[in-house]
């Protein structure tokens, strides 16, 4: 399923894109989130040097309910085409991404492993211990959304442009995308950056060790963010995001290109 083309993007929701040097880097932002909440991670990143790409995810940044006619695999689709532009342009190429982006970018990790050069990841979600969302399969055949989940961010007067409402068919789609990385999480071999928020009303502690003992990778770093909700990438820990990923990209993805 896609969502309707006539269905206008808000404002600060738009893709963001920047042509640097050798080394790329793909971002992602995370489920009914948009790129407003990756945009300044990657114009720090572009500052840099980096050629970066942020693309919006189909049915993200314009209503929930064009949101509903979309599938994990649409999202992932939209990503994987901005990858093969970044391998099609750089040496090498780092994925990343927030909450449910993070989780994409390990599948591509997964799937593209030999053209990965490192991952990093922000309060990825590949599972819940929630109740609530134990009952979505059966909920989305009943109601077509419940409460956001955006915008959970400790710092005052800051926006990622998400949805008030979540839509569940297309977060199904998402539970069913957890199964399928879950399974395939030994596949992850390239260095692994780990940014957890300490306070997350969003994504709880069970998906932190899935990862982190799941991946084959040998470089694995947890980086904790004391002063931040969920959305890291705008909060109070920005900056931490901003120069740790910077340093691993250089550790990383520079010694290869």
């Amino acid at each position: 399923m896609t969502p309707s083309s006539a269905v206008p993007v808000r404002p600060g929701a738009e893709p963001f894109s920047a042509e640097g040097g050798p080394v790329g880097v793909l971002l992602s932002h995370g489920f009914t989130g948009s790129p407003a909440s990756m945009r300044p991670w990657g114009e720090h990143l572009a500052a840099l040097g980096h050629t970066v790409r942020v693309p919006r995810l189909p049915g993200h940044g314009t209503t929930w309910q064009d949101m509903n006619r979309t599938r994990w695999q649409d999202w992932y689709a939209e990503l994987e085409t901005a990858f093969d532009d970044l391998v099609a342009r750089c040496d090498t190429v780092v994925v990343g991404g927030l909450s449910m982006g993070g989780a994409l970018a390990l599948r591509l990790a997964e799937e593209r492993a030999d053209e990965v050069a490192a991952v990093v990841v922000v309060n990825p979600a590949i599972a819940s211990g929630r109740f609530d969302v134990k009952l979505v399969p059966l909920l989305q055949w009943v109601v077509p959304s419940m409460p956001g989940i955006g915008n959970d961010i400790k710092k005052p007067g800051v926006d990622e442009v998400g949805y008030d409402r979540t839509p569940l068919k297309a977060l199904a789609s998402m539970l069913q995308l957890w199964k399928v990385i879950r399974a395939d999480l030994a596949s992850v071999r390239a260095p692994l950056l780990y940014l957890r928020s300490a306070d997350d009303h969003v994504v709880d502690e069970t998906s932190t060790p899935l990862v982190m003992e799941g991946v084959s990778s040998t470089v694995r770093e947890l980086v904790p963010l004391p002063d931040s909700f969920h959305v890291a990438t705008i909060d109070n820990d920005a900056e931490t995001v901003f120069e740790r990923s910077a340093a691993f990209i250089e550790e990383h993805a520079r010694a290869r290109s």
